[in-house]
């Protein structure tokens, strides 16, 4: 098996995984197993239904949302990464290839949360060189800080009388 290398708390990444590897990410705490990599790429890949049947085997949860190189920064692959982060027992462990797809993913996710400068000083520990993406993970922390809060989220003053 690969290196598992945290990027934030209760995420982490690691190239692609064999059947075998599952028990392993169980026995680290994992509770939740993302395969990123699409079915194919490689002749000795582990399939996305084989990946699910040994996770279930194990109690982890698993999802398999397949992003090929070409889509890494497409917004939808992106919002797609970050609700998995939210919605899946944590710690979450993402993996692709060779874990780089899933740190690209995951600094366009987090750079709203963590900040770009952040996120790429945690890609750069990690082994990513992310430098490429600066003035995207920008954006898109200039981007999330200038969404409104939700109405629902909202303290409204009542109607002066």
């Amino acid at each position: 098996m690969g290196r598992i290398i945290p990027l934030e708390a209760d995420v982490a990444i690691a190239p692609q995984l064999g059947e075998a590897d599952f028990a392993h990410v169980a026995a680290l705490g994992f509770r939740s197993i993302v395969a990123i990599r699409p079915d194919g790429e490689a002749a000795d890949q582990l399939p996305h239904e084989k990946a699910a049947q040994a996770a279930e085997r194990l109690g982890l949860a698993f999802r398999y949302h397949p992003v090929t190189g070409a889509k890494v920064s497409e917004h939808d692959s992106v919002e797609i990464f970050s609700r998995l982060i939210d919605e899946l027992p944590g710690p979450v462990l993402f993996y692709c290839g060779t874990g780089t797809r899933c740190t690209v993913l995951w600094s366009q996710a987090a750079a709203p949360r963590l900040g770009a400068e952040a996120v790429l000083t945690a890609a750069r520990a990690a082994g990513f060189e992310l430098d490429f993406l600066r003035d995207s993970l920008i954006a898109r922390s200039d981007w999330a800080g200038a969404i409104p809060a939700p109405a629902s989220a909202l303290t409204l003053a009542a109607p002066a009388r």
